[in-house]
C-alpha cells in the first residue's frame, strides 16, 4: 500500500479555516469514517461513526418526508385551482341549454375527464337510457343502482370513487378513451324532486380510487347542486 501523501500547507490551512467543506460532503465524511473504523480494527466500535451513520439515515428520511409534504401541497394547490376554474365555468352560461353544453365543452376538459354526465330521474316509464349528451333522463331508482354498481350500497350522500362498473358504462357513452375509473357525485335536489347524479369518467385506471380524498370533489358537487337547483327553479 503506497504511503499517503501529507496535505500541503495551503490545503491544510484552507480546511482548518473552512471545516464545513468536509462536513458538507457526504462522500468525504463516509470515507473518513471508514478510514477510522479500519484503523481501530473490527473489535473496536467507533461510537462516533455509528452516531454519524444514524444521523445521516435520519436526515435522509427527513429529506424524503419534506419532499413528500411539498409534493402533496403542490398537488393540493393544483387541485384547488382546477376546481375553482371548473366552478367559474359552471356560472358562465346564461341559459339551461348552454349550461348543459358547457359541461362537455368546457367543464370536462378543465377537470381532465373523458365524460361528464348529469343523470336525472323521472317518475315516468322510460326505456333503458343511453348516453347521447351531457343530460340523461332515467327511470326512478337508477341513481341508487348506479351508485351501488352491483355492490353493497354506501351511505346515501357519499361520493363514490372506483374502477368503472359495468352498470355505468352505458351512461358514459362514447368517449375519447375507454372509461376505466369513475367518480359518482349524488345530488339531493330537495323535497319533492327525484335524486340526481353527476357522473365523471376517466381513461386512467388510477384517476379515481377509494383511497383518494373527496373534499375538492365534494365542494364541486355542492356548487353544481346549487347551480342546478337555480336552473330548475327558473
Amino acid at each position: 500500500m503506497p504511503d499517503s501523501q501529507p496535505l500541503s500547507d495551503e490545503m491544510r490551512a484552507r480546511l482548518l479555516a473552512q471545516p464545513e467543506l468536509i462536513l458538507a460532503d457526504r462522500d468525504l465524511m463516509r470515507a473518513l469514517i471508514g478510514a477510522r473504523e479500519a484503523e481501530v480494527g473490527e473489535n473496536v466500535i467507533d461510537i462516533r461513526g455509528r452516531a454519524m451513520q444514524a444521523l445521516e439515515s435520519r436526515l435522509d428520511r427527513l429529506e424524503s418526508a419534506h419532499e413528500s409534504v411539498i409534493s402533496a401541497a403542490y398537488d393540493n394547490q393544483s387541485g384547488m385551482n382546477t376546481i375553482h376554474r371548473a366552478v367559474l365555468s359552471l356560472l358562465e352560461p346564461m341559459e339551461f341549454e348552454g349550461f348543459l353544453e358547457n359541461l362537455e365543452l368546457a367543464v370536462a376538459p378543465i377537470l381532465r375527464v373523458e365524460t361528464l354526465r348529469l343523470v336525472m330521474e323521472s317518475g315516468g316509464a322510460l326505456p333503458q337510457p343511453q348516453a347521447s349528451g351531457p343530460l340523461i333522463v332515467a327511470p326512478a331508482g337508477t341513481v341508487a343502482e348506479l351508485i351501488s354498481g352491483g355492490r353493497r350500497m354506501p351511505r346515501g350522500d357519499d361520493i363514490v370513487l372506483r374502477r368503472a362498473a359495468s352498470q355505468t358504462l352505458p351512461f358514459h357513452g362514447e368517449a375519447r378513451a375507454p372509461i376505466r375509473s369513475e367518480a359518482l357525485l349524488p345530488l339531493d335536489l330537495g323535497p319533492g324532486r327525484f335524486p340526481a347524479l353527476l357522473l365523471m369518467g376517466s381513461g386512467d385506471v388510477g384517476r379515481f380510487n377509494p383511497a383518494q380524498g373527496t373534499d375538492l370533489l365534494r365542494f364541486f358537487g355542492q356548487v353544481f347542486r346549487l347551480v342546478l337547483i337555480s336552473w330548475l327553479r327558473a
